[in-house]
């Protein structure tokens, strides 16, 4: 069982919030993700794919905080799920010394600089202010070991794809983990470029 596998305060904030089995998505996809691989993840809508996200990326930081820079970097289509994916982090992360924090283009690009070097751990972010936090020196990856993408249809659309593709020039060595319901040819793409060796879990 997946979640027998896990640090022990995802397993103890499971319990607390009556998740007791894995979705078929997530007893396949978890073990694939904790070996360390590049991972296609594709499934249908509500098959837990986001919880998924959420449990692989504190499995990876197991539940601390480490130094300043961010070491999960976590992209999503909009500022509306941006800030719904920063709530459900912190119902996983409240207890535990973990910093989250939620890149937002309606905030100064200065401000937002200095509240990320005073220490974060997970950045939640859209590609457009993910991108303009890299061009402006804001984030620094040499920590990065996770970069996840939840609900990646967004990316076949040239905007979003053009900002992912600058960001992941800057990263020299991490894992990807690229969630969606399909796997859209455009997607593929990213074979070639930062999703090397990558794995495929399909439910």
């Amino acid at each position: 069982m997946p979640f027998k596998k896990l640090h022990p305060h995802i397993q103890d904030k499971l319990e607390s919030l009556e998740i007791t089995i894995p979705t078929p998505f997530q007893r396949i996809s978890i073990p694939v993700i904790k070996s360390g691989a590049n991972v296609f993840c594709t499934a249908k809508k509500d098959s837990g794919k986001t919880t998924t996200l959420i449990l692989t990326i504190l499995q990876k930081l197991k539940c601390e905080e480490v130094g300043n820079g961010p070491r999960a970097l976590v992209i999503v289509e909009n500022k509306e799920k941006a800030l719904e994916l920063y709530d459900a982090f912190l119902k996983y992360t409240r207890y535990t010394s973990l910093r989250v924090y939620l890149g937002d283009e309606k905030i100064h690009i200065d401000l937002q600089k200095s509240e990320i070097f005073e220490g974060i751990d997970i950045l939640i972010s859209t590609p457009k202010t993910m991108n303009k936090l890299f061009l402006f020196n804001a984030v620094s990856t040499s920590q990065v070991t996770i970069f996840s993408i939840d609900d990646a249809e967004f990316l076949v659309q040239k905007t979003p794809y053009s900002n992912l593709m600058s960001i992941t020039q800057s990263i020299s060595k991490c894992q990807f983990v690229l969630y969606s319901e399909k796997m859209h040819p455009i997607l593929k793409r990213f074979k070639s470029h930062f999703m090397e060796h990558s794995k495929i879990v399909s439910v």
